[in-house]
């Protein structure tokens, strides 16, 4: 069995992951993930306890029991590089002997929830709408650097959408992967599935435009017009490929659910979104410890 050596896996002096600073004792099988650190509070005031508390960097964490089922809520900052390291921190605390620095025998799958804010490609969408990441396009290229990750994305719909795209060859390979079908059926009914784009920016990568012009000014229109069978795009924002695609790798259970806040085709927004996030977390709480 292969040993992972001290420079591929780091911890810390009191046996915590190198960014998490979490111990293996300190997470739960159900997990919150939120971009924002400040919003961790904000979902933690929820609990009925809490039982650890941790921050480093952007990743703050807490751990305690919501109507007596035990959740971790825990704070990714924004970008796909930082759900590498959340994911792959987050799967060797429960999967990884910190003792032998061998992979266990027997695995443990997480649940998680990412909660995140969007920007809405379709007319029909309106600002609160929560919409369901069932396909995520990865324009990150994060899940290209693994081995398998053909296994785990729909290279037709790819392939396709490349064709659409006039996809350019000076831009990282886009690759779809679905999010876990369990947690997206927790949200039937209550949110509007789709296609959502995972850019590696905010600006440019997601067609905006403030100094710099664009490569390709007309990518937000042919994304409002690709269609794949009934699936259409529905959304930006930043991280739900690389959280599906490495959950489907790791054997967990990931799915992402945001609130749009901007209306890209009609150029509004909501600077004042709260509301709409608190009745998010509201839901996301009620359905994730209600299985």
């Amino acid at each position: 069995m292969r040993t992972i050596r001290a420079s591929e896996l780091i911890l810390n002096a009191d046996g915590s992951v190198f960014h998490l600073h979490l111990r293996p004792e300190q997470l739960a099988d159900r997990i919150i993930l939120v971009g924002d650190p400040a919003r961790v509070e904000v979902v933690a005031s929820y609990f009925d306890r809490i039982e650890s508390r941790t921050a480093h960097r952007e990743f703050v964490s807490a751990t305690g029991t919501y109507r007596g089922t035990r959740l971790t809520v825990l704070s990714h900052g924004i970008g796909a590089d930082n759900i590498d390291i959340v994911m792959t921190e987050l799967d060797t605390l429960v999967n990884v002997d910190f003792q032998t620095r061998t992979v266990r025998e027997q695995k443990k799958k997480l649940y998680m929830l990412r909660l995140g804010t969007c920007g809405a490609l379709q007319p029909n969408l309106r600002i609160g709408d929560r919409v369901l990441a069932e396909i995520s396009i990865g324009f990150d290229g994060l899940l290209n650097f693994y081995a398998g990750c053909k296994k785990v994305c729909d290279l037709s719909m790819e392939g396709t959408f490349v064709e659409h795209m006039k996809w350019s060859s000076r831009l990282a390979m886009p690759y779809f992967v679905r999010s876990s079908s369990f947690l997206n059926q927790l949200f039937a009914g209550c949110s509007i599935p789709g296609i959502t784009i995972s850019a590696p920016g905010f600006y440019g990568p997601q067609g905006r435009v403030v100094r710099l012009a664009l490569a390709d000014p007309e990518m937000n229109g042919k994304l409002e017009t690709f269609r794949y069978g009934e699936k259409r795009i529905l959304n930006y924002e930043m991280e739900s490929s690389a959280l599906a695609g490495l959950a489907a790798l790791l054997g967990h259970e990931a799915t992402t659910l945001c609130t749009v806040i901007a209306q890209r085709i009609q150029g509004d927004s909501e600077p004042d979104y709260t509301p709409h996030v608190q009745r998010m977390i509201e839901l996301a709480l009620d359905k994730i410890t209600g299985f």
